[in-house]
């Protein structure tokens, strides 16, 4: 175990971990080989060379040390993976002297190879480069010294695959396959400059995108990315067919709007904010206790401690507060469970707290955490009726967008073999999501006309409902 933690903190440190050779098997070299004689392969971060060596393999015996010549081109920054593919190279039949001339040790982050681009043949990129965020490496002594490369016109960039990307944009790679974390994807503000400066220019083919554990040393999820350079840059939306393996193998059409930083899974910030009411809800999280000691009275709530878990339940106690506490805690019985709990009842969501806890309120005797279930507080107060119409509509909304998008909006809290992954909803979401609750937007007839779609459980119809409500313009004053 203590060579595996050394190991795993020396992979860290160089952002370095080998692709698993059945990765390339599977997903990569079919789509290459009907291509193998008519690009430049070239592999800057070539590790053991798992990426190209395969287009070798299958090249016949006397075509080979031709083929290498003129067809493959591999970099590393460590001498010793230098050596492991100059010598994988004459096993395969290289001349030695001709493996090294195209088997190189560099810097390709700092020193662009560009004698790669001197050929009549195009260059396609096959690689998995180096991972390691800005965040890992400042906070780091024996990674502070990549710094530098996030420097001049690489700052702003989060991840040093970041770089390579931008690298292969500056001297116009027609195409590449990248190795990267999902976060290329699915990230928010570590991935969307690089996909605003990127994708303008190459378009995604197809990725697959392995929600599993791929690397030995590290658990970060990856996405194997087909990318192709546009005839002319264009900011546009993007759809390309994208295949999900975890517990199960699916396959989805992406759609990246400019608009959404060209994220994945955007579709439910894309509706939060094209349906965001005129007059929305105004939202509060949380009940402190220095609240409830500010307000002593005779009037009794029920109250469960967020901080305090012991078990399978939270600490109760009783706290005596005057009316108007008393009646502002009682009028807004909703809490946000901010994370899944792993089984299909315990979803993200908004639930009551007197079903859940049996209690009035949720409070927080120390510091607030973001996983710990969450009393909301709604301006203006709801009747009953339309507290449990706010529910079951969010609810309805929140899964039906987590069907639509295979719950990518949400942040994953952790992995696993079960039916689904467990989902993190952020506070601004779930603030997003209410504000599209148009109760102070519509009359009493269009409120019962909502009412009647969630209670069938139709998203659609809800959706479309709010899109007529928008064209009528027929608003009324919250009351």
């Amino acid at each position: 175990m203590i060579g595996n933690a050394s190991e795993r903190k020396r992979r860290r440190a160089l952002g370095e971990h080998l692709t698993p050779s059945q990765v390339f098997q599977d997903y990569v070299l079919p789509a290459l080989m009907p291509l193998r004689t008519h690009y430049r392969w070239v592999d800057m971060f070539a590790g053991a060379g798992d990426l190209i060596f395969p287009l070798l393999e299958q090249t016949p015996h006397e075509e080979r040390t031709e083929f290498f010549r003129e067809h493959i081109f591999l970099y590393d920054i460590q001498p010793e993976m230098v050596e492991r593919c100059v010598q994988r190279a004459i096993q395969l039949g290289i001349p030695e002297q001709v493996a090294r001339q195209n088997i190189r040790c560099q810097d390709t982050l700092a020193h662009y190879p560009t004698e790669i681009l001197d050929s009549r043949l195009p260059v396609y990129h096959v690689t998995n480069p180096p991972y390691l965020y800005l965040g890992y490496i400042v906070k780091h002594p024996e990674t502070q010294p990549y710094l530098h490369y996030f420097k001049g016109m690489n700052e702003g960039y989060q991840d040093l695959y970041q770089i390579a990307l931008i690298n292969d944009l500056r001297h116009n790679l027609p195409r590449m396959v990248y190795i990267i974390p999902t976060n290329f994807l699915f990230g928010f503000s570590n991935s969307n400059k690089i996909r605003d400066d990127f994708l303008p220019f190459y378009a995604i083919e197809k990725a697959i995108i392995l929600e599993k554990d791929l690397f030995e040393y590290t658990g970060v999820h990856v996405a194997v990315c087909f990318f192709r350079r546009k005839t002319k840059p264009a900011r546009e939306v993007q759809t390309f067919e994208g295949l999900k393996i975890n517990h199960a193998v699916q396959s989805r059409l992406y759609r990246l709007s400019p608009a959404y930083h060209y994220r994945a899974g955007a579709e439910f910030e894309e509706f939060t904010t094209q349906f965001r009411a005129s007059r929305p809800l105004r939202v509060e999280y949380y009940l402190y206790q220095s609240t409830v000691e500010q307000h002593p009275g005779e009037h009794r709530l029920c109250l469960v401690d967020a901080n305090e878990f012991t078990g399978r339940d939270y600490r109760r106690f009783t706290a005596p507060v005057d009316e108007v506490l008393f009646s502002r805690v009682r009028a807004n019985p909703l809490f946000v469970r901010t994370l899944d709990t792993g089984t299909a009842d315990g979803r993200a969501g908004l639930y009551l707290i007197p079903e859940v806890f049996q209690a009035d309120g949720i409070v927080i005797t120390r510091s607030p955490y973001r996983t710990h279930p969450i009393h909301v507080f709604l301006e203006p107060t709801l009747p009953y009726e339309d507290v449990i119409l706010l529910r079951d509509y969010f609810n309805l909304l929140l899964e039906h967008f987590r069907s639509r998008t295979d719950s990518e909006f949400l942040t994953t809290y952790k992995y696993s073999e079960s039916a689904y992954t467990r989902k993190y909803l952020g506070l601004s979401q779930a603030r997003a999501l209410i504000e599209t609750f148009p109760y102070c937007d519509i009359s009493l007839a269009q409120r019962e006309a909502l009412r009647e779609a969630v209670n069938e459980r139709d998203a659609e119809k809800v959706i479309a409902l709010l899109e007529s409500f928008r064209n009528s313009g027929n608003l009324r004053l919250c009351l």
